[in-house]
């Protein structure tokens, strides 16, 4: 009985969650991201970003309770703020750069500071559709080239002309 009762609200939650799906990125432990956080105060509600390197995921990205654990340094002091992924508070999420790491859990962030702390960068971060929009530009400029290489020489035209006042 009541583990029905706990399937039930999960297949509700998740249905619900595929009606106003939002567009989230795949990211994951080492990535740098900034979350765009709804914040209520008083009567206005802003935007505020948090930006820093993800330091863990917990459960899949398509269970409604997926949580990821952001940590950035403010003036010197190590913060770190747990979000819940499909939560309505969560306006966005953007990934700014995607790091290299060999753990699903960066813990040990937390006993780092300065140049140590750093994570390598993925140099190739063009995404899917820019890596294709990058291609058909090189393309088209090769076949501009190929196009510049195929006109006939105008330098035939010139000895032409030449030849003619020579007689």
């Amino acid at each position: 009985m009541k583990k029905t009762l706990i399937q039930d609200f999960e297949q509700a939650q998740l249905t619900r969650l595929a009606e106003g799906k939002k567009e989230i990125p795949e990211f994951s432990a080492g990535d740098t991201v900034s979350v765009k956080y709804k914040i209520t105060e008083g009567a206005t509600t802003r935007l505020q970003a948090f930006q820093g390197v993800v330091i863990a995921k917990a459960k899949d990205p398509s269970n409604y309770n997926a949580t990821f654990t952001v940590r950035k340094i403010s003036s010197g002091v190590g913060v770190e703020r747990k979000f819940v992924l499909h939560s309505p508070l969560v306006d966005s999420v953007e990934v700014m750069k995607q790091g290299v790491v060999r753990r699903a859990k960066l813990y040990y962030l937390r006993n780092l500071t300065g140049k140590a702390a750093r994570i390598k960068e993925k140099i190739d971060l063009i995404g899917g559709a820019k890596r294709a929009a990058a291609k058909e530009a090189a393309k088209a400029a090769s076949d501009v080239k190929a196009e510049v290489k195929a006109e006939p020489a105008k330098e035939s035209k010139v000895e032409e002309v030449k030849g003619e006042n020579k007689e």
